[in-house]
């Protein structure tokens, strides 16, 4: 994980706060990709995938992976194992014809992780739910299963899998979409000239539109930064090219289809909001890994712009190197999503307290009818009716009008795009209501600007009070943003126990300790330190100049933020303070880096 993350701005009442009294640092200027990202084979292309893999179906060894490229890519065994059964679909989908879909596991442990600095820097300036999170893969996959009578099995049956650690959903789903048809024509020549396409992509640099080239198309997207207004999405225009090259601009790279993900389940909307808030055990069970895997990250994303802290999986199969860990009966359910479609679920997972269960995703022609919450007793097999299985009683009181103007966009026709663009803003609004409290409170944890001495070490945060925090709720609490009504109070003291709560208090909690730090080399800068170092012993100069010396290595290996022109102020403080020492002193000083 990054070292700062960032959830939405707190509200009013941190002011007398010392984040508040600070001037904003500048944000570093990345250096170019050319200064950062050496010239070797494969730099550019690591940016983005970490290898293209194709798995085929051998008759006496099942899954295989046939093809790695680039070839030096490394994955252990138990990684191609994973990537081998979760680039199929289960048998009992019948998935005929091209289907798109993604999955998620885990890195074997032990995995050398390397980042050169420049992607470092991209990944600091990313919103926290878009972080990339070392420990995990993510497949995009496009399989293909036809009739064909020339091979044994009367099928073929072949993926072409691209793994990464960015989940660029939509800018990989869109890329295979134009790449893999043609590959499973042309084979492995054509992977070849993609993969070098991709070797020359810029880097992906969140803010800037890019240009992305791939066999004879250019796609155009931006990448979100942590600077965006929350659910704001600058256009990017398609423009004229003045070559033979065809212009395709997405107007996202991360975002699903929320509205046609979330139809099946349409009345429960506001219900699955609060279970993924709270980090709940989730299982969506589906026909087939496409509704499965979008109806997870479409969950994931409905808490944005928090981060969904507890691991989550669009796509696992009794074959995952986990089914063992999360499917066990002898511990309660971990707080994770699974999407799954082999009917052998809806046994195993009988115990979990919450289950969707999702029929073929269609594009909405008729108004949903009122489903019911069902119990989960009634959950059998994954031929039951779609529907939510559980016996959880949501906090909140349903929300009638965003039912209401959903049900009439259907009855109007209104493109699924603008209904999700609606339940987006929804979604938004809520988690903004809900967390712009626990913002504010956290703020008001910082320590007075006045506290801040350059002679003494930063001072530490005050610590979290839960009793404290929900004595603010009476006047300062999400009343003020939304109209709901509910069981607030309860809702927040069960999100505090939760794994998202973790997450985000720990993010907000560096985020403010490096705000300290900055500011009290700050403090120090504002010094006179040159005349100090006349009034003290030469041990003591020694101590400081060490010690500046530290403040300036960990402002840059912890990416404090801090301006550009104090770093250089300092470093002109300690110059000075050397200049104005014996010579043998100077040299040793000069010399003396620090840990």
């Amino acid at each position: 994980m990054s070292r700062r993350e960032r959830g939405p701005e707190p509200g009013p009442g941190g002011a007398e706060a010392a984040a508040e009294d600070a001037e904003p640092a500048e944000p570093a200027e990345p250096e170019s990709p050319d200064q950062c990202l050496s010239l070797l084979p494969w730099d550019r292309f690591s940016a983005w995938l970490h290898c293209v893999c194709v798995v085929g179906f051998d008759l006496e060894l099942g899954q295989a992976v046939e093809v790695i490229y680039p070839p030096h890519s490394k994955l252990t065994d138990k990684e191609k194992t994973n990537i081998c059964y979760l680039s199929f679909p289960d048998s009992n989908s019948g998935c005929l014809g091209d289907t798109q879909f993604c999955f998620r596991f885990r890195r074997s442990p032990g995995r050398k992780v390397s980042l050169c600095c420049f992607l470092d820097q991209l990944d600091r300036d990313l919103p926290v739910y878009l972080k990339k999170d070392s420990a995990y893969y993510y497949g995009y996959v496009y399989f293909r299963q036809v009739r064909d009578k020339s091979l044994k099995r009367g099928y073929f049956q072949k993926s072409l899998v691209l793994i990464s650690k960015l989940p660029y959903v939509h800018l990989f789903r869109t890329m295979l979409k134009q790449i893999a048809p043609e590959y499973f024509e042309k084979s492995e020549a054509f992977l070849e000239a993609v993969c070098s396409d991709i070797d020359h992509w810029p880097p992906p640099v969140p803010g800037k539109v890019l240009q992305l080239p791939i066999m004879g198309l250019i796609m155009k997207l931006r990448i979100p930064t942590y600077r965006d207004k929350p659910g704001t999405t600058p256009i990017v225009q398609n423009m004229h090219q003045a070559d033979a090259h065809i212009s395709m601009a997405l107007p996202t790279v991360h975002e699903v289809d929320l509205f046609r993900c979330f139809c099946p389940v349409f009345f429960h909307i506001q219900m699955l909001w609060e279970l993924v808030l709270l980090g709940e055990p989730l299982v969506v069970m589906a026909p087939s890994p496409a509704e499965s895997s979008e109806t997870v990250l479409a969950l994931v994303s409905c808490i944005s712009p928090l981060k969904y802290c507890s691991d989550f999986r669009p796509y696992f199969t009794i074959h995952d190197s986990e089914f063992k860990e999360y499917t066990t009966r002898t511990q309660a359910p971990p707080s994770v999503i699974l999407g799954v479609t082999n009917p052998f679920f809806a046994k195993t997972l009988q115990h979990w307290p919450h289950i969707i269960r999702i029929g073929d995703i269609k594009l909405p022609g008729e108004v949903p009818k009122q489903v019911k919450v069902k119990k989960l007793k009634n959950l059998k097999t994954l031929d039951s009716k779609p529907g939510v299985y559980t016996s959880y009683k949501p906090y909140l009181n349903k929300d009638e009008e965003i039912i209401k103007q959903l049900q009439k966009g259907v009855q109007q026709k209104r493109p699924t795009e603008a209904q999700s663009v609606i339940l987006r803003r929804y979604f938004l609004e809520l988690t903004e209501s809900f967390i712009i409290p626990l913002e504010r409170y956290v703020a008001s944890l910082m320590p007075l600007q006045k506290c801040i001495s350059p002679w003494k070490s930063p001072p530490q945060l005050r610590q979290f009070s839960q009793d404290d925090f929900m004595k603010t709720l009476e006047k300062a609490g999400p009343q003020l943003t939304s109209g709901l009504k509910g069981d607030w109070i309860g809702l927040y003291r069960h999100f505090l126990k939760s794994p998202n709560f973790d997450g985000w208090f720990r993010s907000r909690q560096k985020e403010m300790t490096q705000k300290l730090e900055a500011l009290h080399l700050e403090a120090l800068c504002n010094e006179n330190l040159v005349f100090w170092s006349q009034k003290h012993t030469e041990v003591e100069t020694v101590d400081l100049v060490l010690k500046l010396k530290n403040k300036l290595l960990q402002a840059d290996r912890e990416h404090l933020p801090v301006k550009t022109d104090t770093l250089k102020k300092l470093q002109t403080h300690i110059n000075d303070i050397i200049l104005a020492m014996p010579d043998d002193l100077q040299d040793i000083l000069l010399k003396t880096g620090t840990t």
